[in-house]
């Protein structure tokens, strides 16, 4: 679309910026594909509008996606980046030192009732429903709001207390709210339980993501998951 275009446009002219400032690294952007910029590594992923479907239609929750990298899979994620382009709120997180939202550091609200499902989200393919329908019958609400990247951020902070892609999505999609995730003390798996790390970050790669704000909640949604006929 349009949207994404111009939007991508804006990200490559600051990036081409740091580039004229003598950096090397390479960007993987959704739009125009992969672009050196001296080095393979380190490498910039760009989505410059994660729920650009919200934007077009004109429903308010859409994002830009912005992740750093320092080898090719998902355990070489440096630094994650996630801006809400409707409100401009940032979501931030440096491996191994933190993640931050608005600048603070990151506060996840604990659950209201322990080893409980109250809230969920789920990825927007009409699939999930029925693909995720043990966890669906686990919880007291639904909530699917278009956007991966700001989904799971929100689930990193426990708004939600599990987000669900049952049907593979692109690990790119989801790279920087996965370390943000982690840094805020969540969890993310695949839908078997499985580790993500070794996954490679690139526009091919696909999994299903399970993910919550602490170990004991991602555990309780693991076992909703495997209840699905």
């Amino acid at each position: 679309m349009e949207l994404d275009r111009a939007a991508e446009a804006v990200v490559f002219g600051r990036l081409e910026g740091v580039a004229d400032d003598g950096e090397m690294f390479s960007v993987l952007s959704e739009e125009i594909g992969l672009r050196s910029f001296g080095a393979d590594f380190p490498l910039v992923l760009v989505d410059p509008v994660d729920g650009s479907l919200n934007a077009k239609q004109g429903l308010p929750f859409f994002g830009l996606m912005l992740t750093l990298l320092d080898g090719p899979t998902v355990a070489d994620t440096v630094a994650g980046y996630v801006l809400n382009l409707v409100n401009g709120e940032e979501w931030k997180a440096i491996r191994k030192q933190g993640a931050w939202r608005d600048g603070e550091a990151l506060q996840v609200q604990p659950p209201e009732d322990r080893g409980r499902i109250r809230l969920i989200a789920l990825e927007s393919n009409p699939r999930s429903l029925v693909a995720a329908q043990g966890l669906v019958a686990s919880s007291s609400k639904v909530r699917i709001l278009g956007s991966m990247a700001l989904s799971i951020v929100h689930t990193a902070a426990g708004a939600f207390d599990a987000f669900c892609a049952p049907v593979p999505m692109r690990v790119f999609d989801m790279s920087a709210s996965i370390l943000i995730l982690a840094e805020a003390g969540g969890v993310a798996t695949d839908l078997m339980g499985g580790s993500l790390d070794r996954l490679t970050c690139n526009l091919e790669t696909r999994t299903t993501l399970l993910c919550s704000p602490s170990a004991e909640l991602h555990a309780v949604a693991l076992e909703a998951v495997r209840k699905t006929k």
